[in-house]
């Protein structure tokens, strides 16, 4: 990272990464048990086919160990930004659908929202740390639904969490590479470090 090589600075963004990566395991826990329970409230096969949704970023990257910590932490926070929107997106679906009936569907989705947000937060500090400052969230609303019908709407949230467990998986990656390449860290990235 950029940002002034200070012993503190290390020490803050390692403890950050080291807290997002606790975090984006926990996220990925709670997504894919939110997974189980969208699937049986929707009404859905778990080994549905989706094909990529629109606003939905992909988690997979070609060259990812050709990737700076900048590029990291922009990409997920882009990523982590888009699922904020689409998540809240489908809780106001969920709540318009269901209605009250399924309290727990709810409870899931806002604590996965909440849990975002909170990453979205840490990956903001990082860019903090680098001197950079995240960007403006301007143009980061999820795309219009209006025109999807129930059955679309239930597998683009499919989509949704999905991609989302898949992107804990990833942020996780790429906070341990963040945090072997910081300043002050002792250990040199190899490539052998690369997922």
């Amino acid at each position: 990272m950029a940002a002034a090589g200070s012993p503190s600075a290390a020490l803050r963004c390692r403890d950050l990464c080291s807290r997002g990566i606790r975090l984006a395991g926990k996220m990925r826990s709670d997504v894919i048990d939110l997974l189980d329970t969208y699937v049986e409230q929707q009404g859905l096969d778990a080994s549905a086919s989706v094909a990529a949704v629109e606003g939905v970023p992909v988690a997979a990257v070609e060259r990812w160990d050709e990737l700076t910590g900048t590029q990291r932490l922009l990409e997920n926070l882009a990523a982590y930004r888009a699922f904020r929107a689409l998540l809240a997106q489908m809780l106001e679906e969920q709540q318009e659908q269901l209605g009250e009936a399924d309290a727990a569907l709810g409870r899931a989705l806002t604590a996965v929202l909440l849990q975002v947000s909170a990453f979205i937060y840490h990956l903001e500090e990082l860019l903090r740390l680098e001197s950079r400052g995240p960007p403006s969230e301007e143009g980061t609303g999820p795309p219009p639904a209006s025109h999807l019908g129930l059955f679309e709407r239930k597998l683009r949230g499919l989509g949704v969490l999905r991609e989302l467990a898949q992107w804990a998986v990833r942020s996780a990656r790429d906070l341990r590479q963040l945090s072997r390449t910081s300043p002050g860290s002792s250990s040199a990235p190899s490539p052998a470090d690369s997922p």
